[in-house]
């Protein structure tokens, strides 16, 4: 399994109901391309309060690398990034991206 661990620092000024919308386009996706687990979305709720700015995040759990290239390839994932980095402060610069190599699949 490959754990798919997005952390996103938004910009001021995009609200929180701003910020699910954004979230909720993952899970149709998960329709639409095999492979795709379990996603979680939301805002940081840590006691250590070290997150550096990333305060909002997101998980997706793919059955292997391939599913995870199908996922990145398709035109949904790509405009809801495009949105994803538009909302984000300093564009690209605000996403942190890390996959997770879990082993077994989920």
């Amino acid at each position: 399994m490959i754990r798919h661990i997005v952390l996103i620092r938004f910009r001021e000024d995009v609200s929180e109901p701003a910020i699910a919308a954004l979230f909720a386009g993952l899970h149709p996706i998960r329709d639409q391309v095999a492979g795709i687990g379990a996603i979680h979305a939301g805002r940081s709720e840590s006691p250590e309060q070290i997150e550096r700015g990333y305060m909002h995040g997101f998980t997706v759990d793919f059955t292997g690398w391939e599913a995870l290239a199908a996922y990145q390839s398709h035109p949904d994932h790509q405009a809801l990034g495009a949105r994803l980095v538009a909302a984000a402060q300093g564009g690209l610069d605000g996403i942190l991206v890390f996959d997770l190599d879990c082993g077994e699949p989920a």
